[in-house]
């Protein structure tokens, strides 16, 4: 039986772990009652909402999300609909999420869809790992969520919690580690659906109570089970965390700029796009980067474009 306690690369932090079925039962309990009410995690919810949801939650709130979201659904319900019209419109409709090449990866990925399973979103992991812009996360995240498949599904909530109640350590590591998933694996409940509950229980509890900043431990289900907890909440040590600046970057450049486009439904002078930026260096390598991403078209005479 699996138990929570340290994985076979971490130096065990507490004493003899929990069995799983308790934590199941602890986490899909604290769901039931705590979960938000999300459009994507309804009854009525499609394959291809939730595929859309997890394109637009990756590194974005779900505040910002959940209006972006019904307008994506409610313009293009289904793959077809998407792989229909230009991917510029794609580009279009992604406004300020952020991250924009989301939008051209979900584009391609409704192509596929349509090209490969007559447009309905496939259930097999492997079909669905293999479309364009759908990495590990996004494919077990859509054959859990949409098919109550069994996968271990992890995102930034999931590998922090698990860091945690499992391992001791205040984050987990920058990157997915193979002591990770083995950990996740290992702690999957046997049945689908329970395990496609569990994955989206312990996600929820990552968002919503172990959070990366202000964690509301005295209300975590999990602290009496916590190896983090049991350890005194030892400073994280590891090595330094990526930050998520934005003001003076070419990130900020590069949004600018793509406002200018998606305002406009005919191409744009160079000139209109000059303005949004002081520093012409930057500008330049912000509007070159958004071309070589596939993002916008140059055109002749200094006009540039959506992607058609």
């Amino acid at each position: 039986m699996p138990t929570i306690s340290a994985p076979p690369s971490a130096a065990p932090r507490s004493g003899p772990g929990t069995p799983a079925p308790l934590l199941h039962t602890i986490v899909l309990d604290w769901y039931r009652e705590h979960a938000r009410d999300l459009p994507w995690r309804a009854d009525g919810a499609t394959a291809w909402g939730v595929m859309v949801s997890e394109f637009m939650l990756q590194q974005t709130p779900v505040k910002r999300v959940l209006p972006a979201w019904a307008a994506w659904l409610e313009r293009w319900p289904t793959p077809a609909a998407l792989a229909a019209d230009a991917p510029g419109e794609a580009v279009r409709m992604w406004g300020r999420l952020g991250y924009p090449r989301r939008a051209l990866r979900l584009h391609g990925a409704a192509a596929a869809i349509v090209e490969r399973h007559g447009g309905e979103v496939p259930e097999d992991h492997a079909a669905l790992l293999a479309l364009p812009g759908v990495g590990e996360y996004t494919a077990a995240a859509v054959a859990s969520f949409a098919f109550r498949q069994r996968h271990a599904v992890l995102d930034t909530n999931v590998r922090r919690v698990f860091a945690r109640a499992v391992t001791g350590v205040e984050y987990p590591a920058n990157a997915t580690t193979a002591a990770e998933r083995r950990t996740a694996t290992e702690l999957l409940p046997d049945h689908p659906e329970t395990a496609a509950a569990w994955a989206v229980g312990v996600m929820e509890l990552g968002a919503l109570v172990c959070t990366a900043r202000s964690p509301e431990c005295g209300g975590c289900p999990l602290r009496p089970h916590c190896a983090w907890q049991r350890a005194g909440c030892p400073p994280y040590d590891g090595p330094a965390r990526r930050g998520q600046t934005y003001e003076g970057t070419d990130r900020q450049v590069r949004g600018k700029l793509l406002a200018v486009l998606r305002a406009s439904h005919g191409p744009v002078p160079r000139q209109r796009l000059d303005v949004v930026w002081p520093e012409e260096i930057q500008r330049a390598r912000a509007l070159d980067g958004l071309v070589a991403d596939g993002l916008v078209e140059p055109l002749a005479d200094g006009f540039y474009r959506l992607p058609q």
